[in-house]
């Protein structure tokens, strides 16, 4: 076992080629809000309840560590997920689309708290989001 325990995700790091368009999504959208800027490594921090969504501008300094931008052959990750409550499967996907956001698939899946209500949606650079729902919501 190791020396400490692990208490949760702290952030997720995306690499962007839109920053304002993906700032946008994220803090209208999905209610994130701006916690910190870093111009000088073309980092962007919003923050996510308790933990960080970062957006790394693929032409700046820490993006272009990265090598070629996300596109249609790769992408950054599968997916990442942030847990919403209350989970209104009608009013969720009435404000998605009025958003105009891709919407994936609904279904029940497993999460850190267990069984429960999970949305999936596109964000503007094709990255998949998921909204997971309490355990035991239907």
């Amino acid at each position: 076992m190791p020396p400490f325990a692990l208490h949760g995700i702290d952030h997720v790091v995306l690499r962007v080629g839109d920053v304002d368009a993906m700032q946008a999504f994220y803090c209208t959208v999905l209610g994130c809000t701006v916690e910190r800027r870093q111009e000088p490594i073309g980092l962007l921090q919003l923050r996510a309840g308790t933990s960080l969504i970062d957006l790394v501008a693929v032409d700046g300094p820490l993006g272009r560590a990265g090598g070629a931008a996300p596109g249609a052959e790769g992408r950054n990750m599968d997916h990442f997920c942030l847990r919403i409550a209350p989970f209104d499967r009608d009013g969720l996907a009435a404000h998605l689309v009025a958003h105009g956001v891709r919407l994936g698939e609904f279904g029940s899946r497993y999460g850190a708290e267990g069984e429960g209500p999970s949305q999936y949606l596109f964000d503007p650079e094709g990255n998949l989001v998921e909204l997971k729902g309490p355990p035991g919501v239907p």
